[in-house]
C-alpha cells in the first residue's frame, strides 16, 4: 500500500457535506501512516475537510492497457489504494512549514533545500491537513489477457500496451539566467526516471 501511495502525486479526495458528495483532485504526500494535503485557507471545502469529517482518498496508477480478442475481456493493468480516515488541520506554523517542505521533497527529493521555505504570509494563506489512515485496501491487476480460451483461435490480436508516466523536456523559467545549470535535485530526479520505453 505504501509503495503505491509513494509512487503517486495526485489523489482524489472524497467526502460528503450536508448530503452533497465532493471529490477533489489534490497533491499529497505520505509520512508513515499519515497523508498530508494542502490548499488555500480561503477554500471552504478544505476547512470543512479539516474539521474531522470522514474522508476517502484514492490513488491509481495505470500500468498497461490489456487488449483481448473479445470486448468482454479487455482490461487494464493498474495499482490502486483506497484509504479512509479523518483529516485535521495543522495550526502550528512550524509544523505547517515542515509539512510544506516535506511536500516539496516528496515531489522532487532534495528540492526543499534548493528553494525558499514558506514565509509567514504564505503559511497564513495555506491549510495543511493530516489524515491518519484508519483503514485502507490495495488492489493490483497485472499480467496479460485473461480471456476465454476458446477465443485463442480467433484471428484478432491480443496483448498488453505498457504505459507509464514520463518526464518531458525541462523548461527553465524565463527569469533563470541563460547557462544556469540544473539543480542537483532536478538532475537526480530525471536520472531516476530512466529512459523512455
Amino acid at each position: 500500500m505504501h509503495a503505491i501511495l509513494d509512487a503517486g502525486m495526485v489523489a482524489h479526495v472524497g467526502f460528503c457535506v450536508d448530503g452533497q458528495p465532493f471529490v477533489i483532485p489534490m497533491m499529497y504526500a505520505r509520512i508513515d501512516n499519515v497523508l498530508l494535503l494542502h490548499g488555500s485557507i480561503a477554500s471552504r471545502l478544505m476547512g470543512t475537510l479539516g474539521s474531522g469529517i470522514d474522508a476517502c482518498i484514492s490513488v491509481t496508477h495505470i500500468d498497461g492497457l490489456v487488449l483481448a480478442r473479445s470486448h468482454f475481456d479487455h482490461s487494464m493493468n493498474y495499482r490502486s489504494v483506497v484509504a479512509f480516515g479523518r483529516a485535521r488541520l495543522l495550526d502550528d506554523p512550524a509544523a505547517k512549514a515542515q509539512a510544506l517542505s516535506y511536500f516539496v521533497d516528496a515531489i522532487v527529493p532534495g528540492r526543499a533545500a534548493e528553494s525558499r521555505a514558506a514565509d509567514r504570509t504564505e503559511l497564513a494563506a495555506t491549510h495543511v491537513l493530516q489524515l491518519e489512515i484508519a483503514d485502507a485496501s490495495a488492489k493490483i491487476r497485472s499480467g496479460g489477457v485473461k480471456g476465454n480460451l476458446a477465443d485463442a483461435d480467433l484471428p484478432h490480436w491480443a496483448g498488453v500496451i505498457a504505459m507509464r508516466m514520463e518526464c518531458g523536456a525541462v523548461e527553465p523559467d524565463e527569469t533563470v539566467a541563460p547557462g544556469t545549470a540544473l539543480p542537483a535535485s532536478v538532475s537526480a530526479f530525471l536520472s531516476a526516471q530512466g529512459p523512455a520505453p
